[in-house]
């Protein structure tokens, strides 16, 4: 991380407390002198605040060029006590860059800057022992060293936690992303797996209006309002699908339309009651089954009868279900393959059928095969584990 990336923004009150405190240096450095240049030497006070006045000048740039302000004002305090305050300041900022390649050559200049003055340009009248005047001075830039490095690694420190704060906000927004794909995909598997079930039946009995001519009133009357049952479940089923997406409920829990282990044998029958030919075995507890299991295996079924239904209409569909919480829950349906093919009467093909049942299977952690045997039979076998 750079020292322009974590340098805060200075408000009026951050310039206003840095030139209070340059103040206080200039005045505390420059009044042990003052006195004297008036009285003595009338042009080293001129040269002194001139000096200085252009060091508060400067000092404003010691940001974007720290190095060449921090030169300047160390050489402007060989003749001038009034620049100490932009002095420290700029040797302060210029620290908390924490460059070593930096801060070692004006730590140097500022000594030397430093002796040059007390041997040049010191008052007469003012004797101190020489090691407490360069004690003083070595003290002193060292403090200003080690508070502006102090400041810049908490800057870097709170850079560095604002930086992580918006890596993880953004990580949460992308993960936020991600859930709704992949809500939208389970919904979309989930609105074709409860519409191609009941407009299969639609089309298949339709199918039967269009090319059954010896048909009376009262079986066409049978049929169209078995057509309009059927619709109206498939609005029914869609409108609970796409309520998902108003309510906005999480992953966790199962959101509705759920299947109960009930609603097989009413899917066995509903089917039957269309005019499917099923023969269903069930030697399993399904009540015992975890419900997150159990909603595969329902839409799983419910596929293969639809695909059956489209595909082999006339076709007698085994339907075989065992498993135990040991073993696992075994689903397989057999079904013979039509000897005919007439694609004027059948149902356009989504291709996402298998999909979503490998799909579905996979996320439960079992496995699936779906065969075309040599005795030109269609069978889907599909393993769960019994819990989740």
């Amino acid at each position: 991380m750079r020292p322009e990336d974590y340098q805060p923004p200075l408000t009026w009150w951050s310039h206003g407390w840095r030139l209070a405190l340059m103040l206080l240096i200039t005045g505390i450095a420059w009044g042990s002198r003052v006195g004297y240049q008036w009285e003595h030497v009338r042009w080293w006070f001129a040269a002194d605040l001139a000096v200085g006045i252009v060091s508060y000048i400067l000092v404003w740039w010691r940001r974007s060029h720290p190095v060449a302000v921090a030169t300047l004002t160390n050489l402007a305090g060989i003749l001038s006590a009034s620049s100490l305050g932009p002095s420290t300041l700029a040797m302060v900022s210029l620290s908390t860059r924490r460059k070593w390649r930096e801060i070692i050559p004006q730590a140097v200049l500022a000594v030397g800057c430093g002796v040059l003055a007390e041997e040049f340009f010191n008052v007469p009248d003012v004797e101190e022992p020489l090691l407490v005047r360069y004690g003083t001075m070595l003290a002193a830039i060292a403090t200003m060293i080690a508070w502006g490095m102090y400041i810049g690694s908490r800057r870097e420190l709170l850079a560095s936690w604002r930086l992580r704060a918006t890596l993880a906000e953004a990580e949460q927004e992308a993960e936020v992303r991600r859930a709704r794909s992949v809500e939208r995909a389970r919904i979309a598997r989930e609105m074709h797996d409860v519409l191609a079930h009941r407009i299969s039946t639609v089309s298949m009995y339709a199918g039967a209006l269009a090319y059954r001519d010896d048909l009376d009133r009262r079986q066409v009357r049978e049929t169209a309002q078995t057509i309009q049952e059927t619709s109206h479940l498939a609005l029914t089923e869609l409108r609970e699908v796409l309520g998902v997406l108003r309510e906005g409920p999480g992953d966790a829990d199962p959101e509705l339309p759920q299947a109960l282990p009930e609603d097989l044998d009413a899917l066995i029958e509903e089917n039957r009651a269309g005019g499917m030919r099923i023969e269903y075995v069930c030697a399993a507890d399904l009540t015992a089954i975890a419900p997150a299991r159990f909603r595969t295996l329902y839409r799983c079924l419910q596929e293969a009868l639809t695909n059956a239904r489209k595909h082999a209409p006339a076709a007698t569909v085994a339907v075989r279900i065992k498993g135990d919480p040991d073993s696992g829950v075994d689903l397989l349906v057999d079904n013979p393959l039509p000897l005919r093919h007439e694609p004027t009467t059948a149902p356009p093909h989504s291709g996402l059928g298998l999909v979503g049942v490998a799909e579905r299977v996979a996320l439960s952690g079992g496995r699936h095969s779906a065969v075309r045997t040599d005795d030109r039979h269609f069978v889907l076998h599909v393993w769960l584990p019994w819990q989740t």
